[in-house]
């Protein structure tokens, strides 16, 4: 019998701000950029459940999220403390975490910063299973005074998305002759690799919830959907293979930095970008990494349209000069009319590196 665990902390970032400063315990937190009055130009990091109560999120701008802070205060409601992000921080914390993981569980992947799977197998059974987990959400709130919502089930499919059912501080568990009924009532968008966009064309075929789906064959979806359609398939009815990677390795290293303001100067962001990719080098050194194969630049214009590109070297590399004589490759048309026919001003831009080595 498989069992697998995901145990994802809750509101990380804003929960460790409001644990270490008593003052901030009860507001609303949303952690990112400087909102500036409005003006900032970064983003969401996190938000405490308070602020999403507003409507504000990770990854969304922090301009937006302060213009809804404004509008609830408005209103009389309190207004959204904003806080810098503390990463040394918040890794340190996440190191303490994943070691209390591991001491109760044998094979535990580190999914993220905040989150991890674990495999409880050995357990025995989903009874048996459920008690691990409650040892180590009592081990993370006694040493770390933070809390972690908890899936169980058959798979890394049903245990990630049933960790996300009763948050914050939940335990939710979907025994394997269970997943399917438990996915039927739930939006498609609860599916991995559904976004946005494959969301709105199911719609049009009247298609929102994962029973909706269903009626679909293999085939039907595969011709809809190509290679990812044969895997909503399989995932709609509760069915993953996914093996977990004890060893978690990054498979990207990036930075990236929105502009105070929007700009084609090319001196500006050639030395803007000269110094993400020494930025991103130190980061893959920390990392334990010496060299790279592909290089992704991201360029994001005034009016938020995003594009990236991407380079894949005949061999590894393993300098900043080379990552950015091949990052300026691929930004250079974004400032011209090849990847910008209307020339308009970039906001952001990102490099990363893959294929590490």
């Amino acid at each position: 019998m498989r069992i697998v665990a995901h145990i994802d902390m809750d509101a990380f970032y804003a929960a460790i701000e409001e644990r270490d400063t008593p003052r901030f315990r009860g507001l609303l937190i949303a952690v990112g950029a400087d909102p500036e009055g409005g003006k900032g130009r970064g983003v969401v990091a996190a938000a405490n459940y308070k602020a999403r109560a507003y409507g504000i999120h990770s990854a969304m701008p922090i301009s937006t999220a302060w213009r809804l802070s404004e509008a609830a205060r408005r209103q009389g409601k309190p207004p959204v403390v904003f806080l810098s992000v503390d990463m040394k921080k918040y890794a340190e914390v996440s190191q303490r975490v994943m070691a209390i993981i591991r001491g109760l569980a044998p094979v535990v992947e580190e999914a993220g910063i905040d989150e991890a799977y674990a495999d409880l197998s050995f357990a025995g059974s989903y009874e048996k299973a459920e008690a691990v987990c409650r040892d180590i959400k009592q081990a993370i709130r006694d040493r770390e005074r933070l809390t972690a919502s908890v899936g169980i089930g058959p798979n890394k499919l049903i245990a990630k998305i049933a960790s996300n059912e009763k948050k914050p501080d939940g335990l939710t568990v979907v025994r394997e002759q269970e997943a399917e009924a438990f996915l039927e009532p739930l939006p498609v968008r609860k599916i991995p690799g559904i976004g946005p966009k494959t969301d709105a064309e199911l719609a049009k075929q009247g298609v929102r919830l994962v029973r909706d789906l269903k009626r679909f064959s293999r085939e039907e979806l595969h011709e809809m959907f190509g290679k990812r359609g044969a895997e909503f398939y399989d995932m709609i009815r509760g069915l993953d293979e996914t093996p977990l990677q004890e060893n978690y390795e990054p498979k990207s290293i990036g930075e990236e930095e929105t502009f105070d303001q929007d700009t084609l100067d090319a001196i500006f962001i050639g030395e803007r970008l000269k110094d993400l990719c020494q930025e991103a080098m130190q980061q893959l050194s920390a990392e334990g990494f010496r060299q790279f194969r592909t290089v992704v630049v991201k360029a994001r214009f005034a009016d938020f349209e995003t594009h990236t590109r991407a380079h894949t070297l005949p061999q590894p590399a393993d300098s900043a000069a080379t990552l950015e004589f091949e990052a300026w490759k691929l930004l250079v048309p974004f400032l011209d009319r090849r990847e910008n026919p209307k020339l308009k001003p970039i906001r952001l831009i990102g490099v990363r590196v893959e294929k590490l080595q």
